[in-house]
Parts: structure tokens; sequence; C-alpha cells
């Protein structure tokens, strides 16, 4: 039932087929892949995020393509007009990668099994959401996707900030879904909501604390006076799939828990 032969163009359908059990149906993945490890070791890799080797996914003669958001439509169009058939998921929320978790198990007839792991998922972000309620503080905090421009946090980031304990500092740019509509024109607005901490994961290359802390007026931040600026690793909390509902929302939880229990 379902596709047999899948090109996984992102890496959260590879994470889910495989916690599934259903990874003998992939054929090809994401260059940054790395959840789980064994997928890297066990299949070609032929894809990035924004580009695509179409002849090396067409030579593994997939019946589906699987990838995520607006990026990726070029690659879509691309395998569309070959004869591929394709899923572009575009969900933003905690509630989004729960659902697609259920529909990419329904997809490849592992209906149950999904919903299983769909459950798990959801009673561990209701376990850490009731954790942190109980927190005696709830810090302000800054999430950055991106320095040059500066990008605040997608919507799911910035309801896992919220469920792991934190208070998103710019709220009202969590629910647009472009990052160019979360680009920050004025760097000194971080200064005046001055936050406690400071998270950063930039998506392909190692988050700088330093220069966050060297930007014009940022030595003035609580989040930088206490030293409380922390990467939070890309693969565990920008790609909207398991690894964020599990190992992305402990992280962000782990700090705040260690900010809002210590003293003073």
């Amino acid at each position: 039932m379902g596709p047999r032969r899948i090109v996984c163009l992102t890496e959260e359908p590879t994470e889910v087929l495989y916690a599934l059990g259903e990874q003998d149906r992939i054929v090809g993945i994401s260059g940054f892949t790395v959840r789980p490890p064994r997928a890297r070791k066990e299949k070609p890799r032929v894809s990035a995020f924004t580009s695509a080797k179409i002849d090396a996914i067409l030579a593994l003669q997939p019946d589906m393509a699987i990838g995520f958001s607006d990026i990726q439509a070029d690659i879509a169009q691309a395998l569309i007009r070959a004869g591929v058939e394709v899923w572009i998921s575009n969900h933003r929320s905690v509630a989004g990668i729960l659902d697609y978790i259920r529909r990419l198990g329904a997809l490849v007839g592992a209906g149950a099994a999904a919903g299983r792991y769909a459950h798990r998922a959801a009673a561990h972000v209701d376990a850490v959401r009731a954790a942190a309620a109980a927190l005696p503080r709830h810090p302000r905090v800054y999430f950055e996707e991106w320095d040059d421009p500066i990008i605040t946090g997608i919507q799911w980031v910035a309801e896992l900030l919220r469920i792991a304990g934190g208070v998103d500092v710019f709220p009202e740019l969590a629910t647009q879904p472009l990052a160019k509509n979360r680009i920050l024109a004025d760097a000194g607005e971080v200064v005046r909501r001055d936050p406690q901490i400071i998270f950063g994961s930039w998506c392909g290359k190692r988050f700088r604390p330093e220069q966050v802390a060297a930007r014009p007026g940022w030595d003035m931040l609580g989040a930088v006076r206490a030293r409380q600026v922390f990467e939070i690793k890309s693969p565990i909390i920008l790609q909207p799939g398991p690894a964020a509902l599990f190992d992305g929302l402990d992280a962000l939880h782990a700090h705040i828990r260690t900010w809002a229990l210590r003293d003073g």
C-alpha cells in the first residue's frame, strides 16, 4: 500500500518513516539528514534544501518525493514535470507536526503506528508543558533563526519556547510563515525588549554567541550580561518533525529551567 520508492527532500519524512519501521520505502534522502544517524549510511543523498540532483533522483525511479515548504517549489516543479508525484507539506505549528506524522503514516499504510507515535510525541509535549508551568519564573526569550539579516523564530519554534516555559519577545512575528516577514529591520528592538535568554540556531552554520554579544548595544542585554546565550542545534529545532518535539523542546526547557531555578 502506498508509495514504495520515496525520495525524502528534507529530514522529517526520513525520521518519521524510520520511526514507523517503513525505512525500506526510502530510496534517497536530503544531504542535511542527521536523524536517524543510520540513514546517512544506508541511503544516497540526492538533495540539499533549496537544490537537488534531479537526474540522480530520477535515476532512483521514485514513485513519490516528499519535501517541505514553498522554498522547495522549484525542486517540486522539476520533479512533477518529470512525472514524479510530489507531496510538499507546509505545516508551521506544533499541531501541524503531529498531524504531519499521522498523514505520512496513513500515506504508507502505517496509520495505526503513526497514531501511536504522534500520541507519544503529544504526551511528551504535554509533560514538558506541565513541568514548565510549575516553574517559579518565566524568562523573556529571544530566538534567532538567522544573523544576516536577523530573522526571528518561526511559529513552531515560538510555540515550543512557550511550552518550555519562556516568554517569546517577538510573538507578533512568530505567526509570519515566510522568513522575509520575520526579518528585524531594527536590531535595536531586541535591546528594547531585553530578553533574559537568547537562543540561536543559524541553519547551516554554527551559532556564534560572541558575535551576538558584540552587536551595538547588545552588551546591555540581560541575557548577554548573565551569559545566557545558547545554541540550539538546527537539526533538532528548525525542521518541523519529531526531533523538534523531543530533543529540541527538551533543550529549550533545560536552559529555561536552569534559569528559573537559579538564585537571584
